[in-house]
């Protein structure tokens, strides 16, 4: 009975050691998640992933390396409000040649520990109009209200942290911006960093107040880096949120559509043109759209359709090129940072306009090309007359007897006439020299 306790008293100590020794190796790892770009909802995603990651391994912290210029404030609150009920502390850090600016300012004064590194910049977070007409067209009233409220959320998060709340909302009302230095003597952020080893390094015996009042020790001594990039589809995702590609995704799609209709059972360019059509919506739901810009862009959709089965011979082509760069200029609202490149929306407009000046071409070459069946092609032929017209005689076209008229005189049996009109089975002629007696 003594062995089987003092073995079940030994497995007891191994599990144990075992447990303690996996917590230890557990918790020796840092994750690191990279932010490069706007802020938008896919951008969510990848970090309420990454810090919950963080979370179910136990990690020491976790690390945001971000370089952003600003982005949606919907996205950035969603962002701030996983960091700051994140279970492990969250570390900003804005690495060399990178900024923090608008939304960007948030994040990164919403972290545990806000870490900058030489060259670069933070602030700048003065909200930008979303009205659908642009910003232009914000009332003075309205736009007291959101910088009132980007004040207060800047004020809040920055006393969250203890940091200098007063700057907070200078970057907010004055869009003020400080280089990374200045950021350290003002307290907006903790501490300067030249590299991600160096950060590491100055975290190590760190203590950071969690959100429920908690203090964690930072222990990152010889801990393992472990770099938490996106996921394919994420990636992807990422990359066609991007105004200038969402354009050009429409613009693939308006373009594939009307080859398709133009040219029935190509199928080709129908599912391309569905395919990106599908894409495009995707990235206009994560853009801050603009419908009137959408339903101009339809609207040249439409003209350019109706171009070819109509003969207004270029009039809805004019109107609908005139359509689409206007709905192009006004498709995204939220200021310069979702501002189509201009050289794009010439680009997909000088392409459309080809197209349709080689359709337009191709239709009034139609027009203008003679019958080449039916009565109609008869018009201009030479016919030989057998009987005498005086006016009504007998002519020979082509194998065979017609009843023709001469609308000139009277023609004598063997000489040529033109064929002018055709009226049942009647022609109408007149000599081919165009004299007459």
């Amino acid at each position: 009975m003594v062995k089987i306790i003092r073995l079940l008293l030994l497995v007891g100590l191994l599990v144990t050691a075992f447990i303690a020794i996996e917590a230890q190796a557990a918790s020796s790892k840092i994750d690191v998640l990279h932010v490069e770009g706007t802020i938008n909802p896919v951008l969510v995603d990848y970090i309420e992933r990454g810090i919950a990651q963080a979370e179910e391994d136990n990690t020491i912290a976790c690390i945001i390396q971000m370089d952003t210029p600003g982005g949606l404030d919907t996205s950035m609150r969603l962002i701030i409000q996983d960091i700051l009920n994140a279970k492990v502390p969250v570390v900003v850090y804005i690495p060399s040649g990178a900024r923090a600016a608008s939304a960007g300012f948030f994040i990164t004064i919403a972290a545990h520990v806000a870490v900058m590194a030489p060259g670069t910049e933070i602030g700048a977070a003065h909200p930008v109009a979303m009205s659908s007409e642009g910003e232009a067209a914000m009332s003075e009233a309205m736009e007291e209200k959101i910088v009132n409220d980007a004040a207060a959320y800047a004020i809040s998060i920055a006393n969250t942290h203890g940091r200098n709340a007063e700057w907070a909302e200078k970057a907010v009302r004055e869009a003020a911006s400080l280089p990374s230095h200045q950021a350290l003597e003002l307290n907006v952020i903790d501490m300067i960093a030249p590299n991600l080893d160096a950060l590491i390094s100055q975290l190590d015996d760190r203590q950071v107040t969690m959100l429920d009042g908690s203090t964690v020790t930072l222990r990152t001594q010889g801990a393992t880096v472990n770099h938490v990039n996106m996921t394919v589809i994420e990636d992807f995702l990422y990359a066609i949120s991007d105004p200038n590609i969402a354009y050009i995704l429409l613009s693939l799609a308006m373009l594939g559509i009307m080859v398709e209709i133009f040219n029935p059972g190509l199928i080709f360019p129908g599912v391309v043109g569905g395919i990106c059509g599908l894409l495009a919506f995707y990235s206009l739901g994560m853009l801050p759209v603009n419908y009137a810009g959408v339903l101009l862009i339809v609207l040249a959709f439409g003209l350019f359709i109706a171009e070819v089965f109509t003969t207004t011979f270029g009039l809805f082509t004019a109107g609908g090129l005139t359509s689409l760069v206007i709905g192009s200029l006004i498709l995204f609202k939220g200021g310069p940072l979702f501002q189509l490149n201009p050289w794009l929306i010439a680009t997909v407009s000088i392409c459309i306009a080809a197209l349709f000046a080689f359709v337009i071409n191709r239709i009034i070459k139609a027009h203008r090309h003679q019958a080449t069946t039916g009565r109609e092609e008869l018009v201009g032929k030479t016919a030989i007359v057998k009987i005498a017209l005086e006016p009504e005689g007998i002519v020979f076209f082509r194998g065979e007897r017609w009843i023709a008229v001469s609308e000139k005189g009277r023609v004598e049996p063997g000489e040529e006439v033109i064929i002018t009109k055709v009226d049942g089975l009647k022609l109408y002629v007149t000599r081919k020299d165009g004299g007459g007696k």
